[in-house]
């Protein structure tokens, strides 16, 4: 079946469809439109899984630049999360066939199966010319053939843009629960036993597991709660041991930072606690706002497992993966915090610390591990933040 990718500058894309079908034009409303959201580029080899179960993609249509995507299937055991959250996906060459042993199903099942939509045979190297050149934009992937190209953009402009949305309530958990499941490991590797000495209160703003995993591998209690919790009711948690928390977490989530009011709110009130904080990527955007600083849209964002970030302590560069639009104003924070880490390829903000506060907080994934053990020093400095509060 023949299917368009549709950006609003009025760029057409014509491709394959696979995964989940799309409906006809008639029957959509801008505002919920299956197929249609912000279309940017992930510069990933491999890791689909990753990038499509991520929460932080909400609201977007994502173009994969490594050209065959799908050879290794799907994997349940991958995903960072419950289900597929992005709008629609993009790639040059879908691969029918699975090379993986782990592989459970197809990527063409998987995004069928989740409602997303999917279109290859697309030129994704022009496509991420385009987006590189013009910004990130809103589009849409269609296969209503009965619909002119004309309806399509014209439709698309009606369709919400990411500034100034709270998706975070779209994608944050129900209610609080325990999670204690360590890093995977292959099958014939001992299982790693590691004692809980502090208790963490993570708050989800669009969390992946395996920042959660590398919680627990370092040796932290997690009691995960919803976004929406007050700081008074994070910091009282009680824990299995009868203590309450030792630190705080703030998740990676998507949308727009400032619309999070909540999230910037409770982050307040734990600094001004003396609780010990560590945010990662829209965390770390909310302790920037939280701190009186501001944050702003980047043209097209940092999307990709390639990223070169570089510790301003040590002068070690950090090979560092990530998933953001929105960035951290550093003038902002001039006597607020101090920059930690940057950005090698255009200078933005990529960390910073808050040393009266006990808090620091950094752009990208550390539990992604690109590196691939680049970045594992910063959950190990938490750990350390939270040994000497203990102490």
């Amino acid at each position: 079946m023949k299917s368009r990718l549709v950006l609003e500058d009025g760029t057409v894309f014509p491709g394959e469809h696979f995964g989940a079908g799309t409906p006809s034009l008639a029957s959509l409303a801008a505002a919920t439109a299956i197929g249609a959201g912000e279309v940017v580029f992930n510069t990933a080899l491999s890791g689909y899984e990753e990038v499509l179960s991520d929460p932080s993609y909400r609201g977007q249509i994502v173009a994969m630049t490594a050209p065959q995507i799908g050879n290794t299937g799907w994997n349940h055991e991958d995903l960072e999360s419950g289900r597929i959250h992005l709008s629609g996906f993009v790639v040059r060459d879908r691969s029918r066939m699975a090379s993986s042993w782990r592989s459970e199903g197809s990527l063409d099942a998987a995004l069928a199966e989740a409602g997303v939509p999917g279109i290859s045979g697309v030129d994704t190297r022009l496509l991420t010319r385009v987006l590189r050149q013009g910004g990130a934009q809103r589009g849409i992937i269609s296969s209503d053939d009965s619909a002119a190209d004309e309806a399509l953009v014209a439709f698309v402009r009606r369709t919400p843009t990411l500034d100034g949305r709270d998706l975070v309530r779209e994608v944050t958990c129900e209610a609080a629960y325990d999670f204690a499941e360590p890093s995977w490991r292959h099958p014939d590797q001992a299982p790693a036993v590691v004692t809980p000495r502090f208790n963490v209160v993570a708050y989800d703003f669009g969390l992946k597991r395996n920042i959660l995993r590398r919680l627990v591998d370092v040796g932290c209690r997690v009691r995960v709660v919803p976004a929406t919790t007050t700081a008074e009711s994070a910091l009282a948690t009680k824990f299995s041991d009868g203590r309450g928390p030792d630190g705080v977490f703030l998740s990676n989530g998507p949308g727009d930072p400032a619309a999070v009011t909540y999230g910037i709110e409770a982050c307040k009130k734990v600094l001004a606690s003396g609780t010990p904080l560590f945010g990662i990527c829209l965390g770390h955007q909310l302790l920037g706002l939280a701190l009186g600083g501001g944050t702003y849209k980047l043209k097209f964002g940092h999307h990709g497992s390639n990223q070169p970030v570089m510790d301003l302590a040590t002068r070690r560069v950090e090979v560092t993966s990530q998933n953001h639009g929105f960035a951290v104003d550093v003038d902002s924070l001039r006597g607020k915090a101090e920059l930690s880490h940057v950005n090698l390829q255009d200078g933005t903000v990529e960390g910073i610390t808050v040393a009266t506060a006990r808090a620091f907080s950094v752009q990208y994934h550390p539990e992604a591990a690109p590196g691939p053990h680049d970045a594992g020093y910063l959950f190990d400095r938490f750990v350390e933040l939270m040994q000497r509060g203990s102490g």
